[in-house]
């Protein structure tokens, strides 16, 4: 029992909690907390965030203990006092590494991600990619630099992206009296709203005295109208990681002198040419819209989102015993099977040969297990001559990707 990874765990407790607000929003007759398209690629990102997060989270341990070990500031034992105070700095942190994530272009590529969302709810919680948690991180760093014992921070963050994790939803109404101390649901719904009056506003993740301070708290007025300004035109899973580092570059490349291409990287997110994502998009293909269409045969993604965190849980449990190629098989088979669920959503008719990829890699991964790698052309040519006689391409994009009208 020892060796359990016991974050195996998150994936499940997340899904019981997603189930419960499911149900409850279905009992008080609000079905449009839970939007089809924005709730699955929320899960997508999700599941990716966690999965590429078992190969680089030690490595940020390691870290806090290396600034601990041999640069920390202070010797702070560990009270219930300090424990307090640890709380209010992590939170502190965090108003600045939020903040500028919103305030710096580099930060704001990295965090993006997280406003995507057009809907509000648990699954909204779980849309953290990898770039963001790299850069907090960073962040976080000072703590043991000031002297916190790593053991206390991993502690503090863990109970810290919990508390978070409860704010994304619309399931709890205002608490007024609450909110002179703490982030709500209300207060985070205001920090993910695309209205003018919302903008910016309300960055502490536990209380919201450090937005009172630095004068950036609003309370809720209005209904919020969740997302992006500029909404992406976009379900792709790569698209949605990537298109504002693209944005970022494509500045930096019309910008002329360095303090303009300086301000491209560094400048504020406000003052980026809102014409440049329009043009990105028809560039890279990525400006179909599927408004008032969706996929008829929606049990296949199910099947596929569910076989991602069947398999991500596993291989989280058994992360400790797994060798190198089986984690780089769960890497790349889970991460086909994300971009696949994007290109569903988008029906991409490029998908039918991203399932061969995904085929041909589940085919080689067991011939090495039974030691035929030797063997490893037979499956290519047996899909070769299956597509010949059977056009597979054309029976299997007229079934998955049958439409029907949205009501």
């Amino acid at each position: 029992m020892k060796h359990i990874n016991f974050l195996a765990f998150v994936m499940p407790a997340f899904f019981l909690f997603l189930y419960l607000e499911f149900k409850l929003a279905q009992r008080r007759k609000r079905p449009e907390i839970f939007n089809y398209e924005s709730s699955v690629s929320n899960i997508s990102i999700g599941i990716a965030e966690r999965l590429i997060n078992l190969f680089i989270a030690a490595s940020f341990y390691q870290l806090y203990y290396l600034i601990y070990d041999d640069y920390r500031i202070f010797n702070i034992p560990s009270n219930i006092f300090i424990w307090f105070i640890l709380i209010l700095m992590t939170d502190f942190v965090w108003y600045w590494y939020h903040r500028l994530g919103h305030e710096v272009n580099f930060f704001w590529a990295a965090h993006i991600v997280h406003h995507h969302s057009e809907a509000f709810n648990f699954t909204t919680a779980a849309r953290i990619t990898t770039f963001q948690a790299i850069v907090r991180t960073g962040f976080w760093c000072v703590l043991p630099l000031l002297g916190f014992h790593p053991s206390m921070v991993i502690t503090m963050l863990i109970v810290h992206g919990a508390y978070s994790f409860f704010t994304h939803t619309q399931l709890v109404g205002k608490i007024k009296w609450l909110e002179y101390v703490f982030v709500t649901p209300s207060v985070h719904g205001v920090h993910h709203a695309s209205d003018e009056k919302y903008l910016d506003k309300n960055f502490g993740d536990m209380f919201t005295f450090w937005d009172r301070l630095f004068g950036t708290f609003q309370s809720e007025e209005e209904k919020p109208k969740y997302g992006l300004t500029h909404p992406l035109k976009s379900y792709s899973f790569l698209w949605q990681h990537f298109h504002y580092y693209f944005e970022i570059f494509e500045l930096w490349k019309r910008s002329k002198g360095f303090k303009a291409k300086f301000n491209a990287v560094f400048g504020s997110p406000a003052h980026m040419d809102q014409n440049i994502r329009p043009e990105l998009e028809k560039r890279f293909l990525q400006d179909k819209s599927t408004s008032n269409k969706r996929l008829k045969f929606r049990n296949y993604l199910y099947i596929q989102l569910g076989i991602s965190i069947l398999f991500l849980t596993v291989v989280t449990y058994y992360f400790e015993f797994l060798n190198g190629i089986d984690k780089v098989f769960a890497l790349t088979f889970i991460l086909i099977t994300l971009i696949n669920c994007g290109a569903l959503l988008e029906q991409r008719k490029w998908i039918y040969y991203l399932e061969y990829g995904r085929i041909y890699i589940v085919t080689s991964y067991f011939l090495y297990e039974e030691n035929l790698i030797t063997f490893f052309l037979v499956p290519l040519f047996i899909m070769f001559f299956a597509e010949q006689l059977f056009s597979l391409g054309k029976r299997y994009r007229d079934v998955i990707l049958q439409l029907e009208t949205s009501e």
